[in-house]
């Protein structure tokens, strides 16, 4: 998207606190009082995540709930989701939000968090009580082994790390395939749009394939506080992967528009990234969102940079590297264009150029230009929308149907912008859905929420 189009009003930010371990709780019984249950949802080996449910087994209504534990020396948290956290030490406690106090007599709320390291919570206590008052204290069960791959039904299970062949994206058996997604908004405005329960919602209902995690460089983004925002990629990943989706790691320069302002930032993002993550299969590295105001020569030489911090690190992942003009090919400016790119190439394997498209604003020769360029370059479609080039104004759904009948017949995969519930019409959920946390369904979703959730349903050709 242009510049302009992604100024935004906060809304919705939830910090990320400090890693937090998930605690276990003794067994639910049939009990006359609250309860909390804690479930591992996941293992990977060096990290977890886990659920709570808190159940009101009582004949009165709660107001409020307040779960705390103690954790071990070397276990911490990354992130956390549906409530509030505070930590003495080793001593953590979370509250409810807002919208997740009220439990009536026989309901329940959950709450979850990522947790680093083996150990396990011990002391749970809920509203000053044992977390199940019925039952003596147990030890806690064995976590189950880790997991080091998903089930066999999702995207990532059934195609493995993925390859560049020729023009193609292609599965570890050469097959060329399509990935469909959705891209998260800022994850300096709209974090909480990006859940343990939306995911769900993007994995199990929407049956995505990918999830494109936004990270703007500028704009309140990563050079405000590298650390901060490179643990929230790491959480992310790391969400994705649980559920069996790939991972495209956006580094969004937008402003200023030549990367090269950015390349010692990104050479120690993308190193720390790749070294973190090498041993997964379904990262992908997007290098410059949108390069604009420069000529592809000075996109070359920033892919010729940095490139190599990552294949240093992750030598079999595919890159993803932004073009002329927004990501436009050089359409929407005069950095040049396909040709260009073709006569001088990013000498590397495994790389695929990226296309933006917003179907109200970009018609006939945009259209063509993504189908010529299809024919010459390996092309990955990493955000597009309905409507007009600032995310935002009327949806031109023939359009966009157009486009998405092109990809699917090139089998170019593309990403959708975006999975928030930012004011615009781009943001597929209502406004205030994020804080909510409603996700599952329809009834919390614009027209091109509806339009894309229904397109990203069909079925796959892996």
């Amino acid at each position: 998207m242009k510049l302009g189009g992604r100024k935004l009003v906060l809304a919705g930010v939830v910090a990320v606190m400090a890693a937090v371990p998930m605690a276990v709780t003794a067994t639910a019984t049939a009990a006359a009082t609250p309860t909390a249950t804690f479930v591992k949802i996941s293992d990977w080996g060096s990290g977890w995540e886990g659920r709570y449910t808190i159940t009101n087994g009582g004949g009165s209504t709660l107001t409020s709930w307040r779960v705390e534990f103690d954790l071990p020396a070397g276990t911490t948290v990354g992130s956390y989701w549906d409530a509030l956290m505070t930590r003495d030490g080793q001593h953590y406690s979370f509250t409810n939000r807002s919208w997740n106090g009220t439990i009536t007599p026989g309901a329940s709320v959950t709450f979850g968090f990522l947790g680093n390291g083996s150990g396990s919570p011990n002391g749970c206590r809920l509203n000053g009580q044992p977390c199940d008052a019925t039952a003596p204290p147990t030890t806690s069960p064995p976590p189950p082994p880790p997991t080091s791959a998903p089930p066999a039904s999702t995207p990532l299970a059934a195609n493995g790390q993925l390859q560049v062949c020729g023009r193609q994206l292609c599965n570890r058996n050469g097959k060329p395939i399509q990935l469909r997604g959705m891209s998260t908004h800022g994850l300096q405005w709209y974090a909480n749009c990006a859940t343990h329960a939306s995911l769900d919602v993007l994995a199990q209902e929407w049956r995505a394939d990918v999830l494109r995690i936004s990270m703007y460089i500028q704009e309140g983004g990563y050079e405000t506080d590298p650390r901060r925002f490179t643990d929230l990629v790491h959480h992310y990943i790391e969400l994705a992967t649980a559920r069996g989706l790939y991972a495209i790691v956006d580094w969004h320069m937008l402003t200023p528009g030549d990367p090269n302002h950015n390349l010692s930032r990104a050479r120690t993002f993308f190193a720390e990234i790749a070294d973190r993550h090498r041993d997964k299969t379904n990262v992908l590295y997007e290098i410059a969102n949108e390069p604009n105001g420069v000529s592809w020569s000075a996109v070359k030489s920033y892919a010729d940079q940095v490139i190599p911090v990552i294949r240093q690190r992750d030598p079999e992942a595919v890159v993803l590297v932004g073009t002329p003009d927004w990501s436009s090919l050089g359409v929407s400016g005069t950095g040049g264009g396909v040709d260009t790119i073709a006569a001088n190439p990013v000498a590397a394997s495994n790389l695929m150029y990226v296309f933006h498209f917003y179907a109200a604003s970009h018609g006939d020769l945009y259209y063509n230009t993504l189908a010529r360029a299809a024919d010459r370059l390996p092309i990955f479609v990493t955000e597009f929308g309905s409507q007009e080039a600032s995310g935002d104004g009327p949806n031109n759904f023939t359009m966009a149907q157009r486009y998405l009948d092109l990809m699917a017949s090139k089998k170019i995969s593309w990403v959708n912008w975006n999975y928030s519930d930012d004011f615009r019409s781009g943001a597929v959920f209502t406004s205030g859905t994020c804080g909510s946390g409603q996700f599952s369904g329809t009834g919390r979703l614009k027209p091109a929420g509806i339009w894309v959730r229904d397109r990203m349903r069909t079925p796959d050709d892996f």
